[in-house]
């Protein structure tokens, strides 16, 4: 690991499993620049600890599953440099952002945090609209004025009131989905997790608010956002995102029924 003393020191911080597959690539990214990389593994079965290893030393495990809300705050516990740098097994950052969080590290603006634009490759192409791209997510702060929320999914990061954001150049490349089948097993995973948060806060719906909000996702996707610019992948998406936003929110309804009459 490299580490510049005129900069600040930055490790790039990742929560893992079972990512053999993308996370040489991703980690490849950030070895010539992150002083240092902190996995936190969920319980991989498969090369993962032995490939973050050729890396990084900083390789821990808690899998007791909470939520990735509650996984990254346990991952950034690990963390002793200036800034975190949060980053998915399946993104890589390209040379700009490269240069890009470099410069921020440099420069060290007080009281400020920094997003990076993901730009991710589906079914065979990138997605430049759809409402996938820009797509902006805070990633770059100061350990001490920001963590992330406790959220079972679809977690946030959560600034000091006085700490700003502003936007780093470059993309981060996202290869989300490997095919089909791995895009419903992800789906049905966060839509459970989805359905288990709101069930958690009393929250209740019915079949009919489901469907619109399906019916609305897609329109919003292929239609408002210019889905239909991204070619079939652009329909294929929006047709998949309005699955499951239905999905979610009918698995929170099924939960409101009647148990079955043997279970008492």
């Amino acid at each position: 690991m490299s580490q510049a003393s005129q900069r600040a020191t930055v490790t790039a911080a990742l929560i893992v499993k079972n990512e053999e597959k993308n996370l040489k690539a991703c980690l490849e990214s950030l070895a010539s620049w992150a002083d240092e990389i902190v996995l936190l593994d969920s319980g991989s079965s498969d090369a993962t600890e032995e490939i973050a290893r050729q890396y990084t030393s900083h390789f821990y495990t808690k899998d007791n599953w909470e939520g990735f809300g509650l996984q990254r705050q346990a991952a950034q516990a690990y963390v002793n440099t200036d800034y975190v740098f949060w980053i998915d097994a399946d993104e890589v950052v390209t040379p700009e952002l490269k240069s890009s969080i470099i410069e921020a590290l440099t420069t060290q603006a007080p009281k400020t945090a920094y997003s990076v634009n993901r730009k991710s490759w589906v079914f065979g192409r990138f997605i430049t609209h759809s409402g996938w791209y820009p797509d902006r997510v805070t990633r770059l702060y100061r350990v001490d004025e920001g963590g992330y929320s406790d959220d079972l999914v679809h977690e946030k990061v959560i600034l000091k009131e006085d700490v700003a954001t502003l936007p780093l150049s470059g993309d981060m490349t996202h290869y989300t989905y490997d095919n089909l089948h791995h895009y419903l097993v992800k789906s049905a995973s966060y839509a459970k997790l989805s359905a288990d948060q709101k069930q958690k806060r009393g929250k209740t719906t019915s079949l009919s608010s489901a469907s619109l909000h399906a019916f609305a996702c897609f329109v919003k996707m292929y239609l408002v956002k210019r889905g239909f610019l991204d070619g079939k992948q652009g329909f294929l998406l929006a047709v998949l995102s309005a699955h499951s936003t239905f999905v979610k929110y009918a698995d929170l309804w099924v939960r409101q029924q009647a148990d079955r009459p043997d279970s008492n």
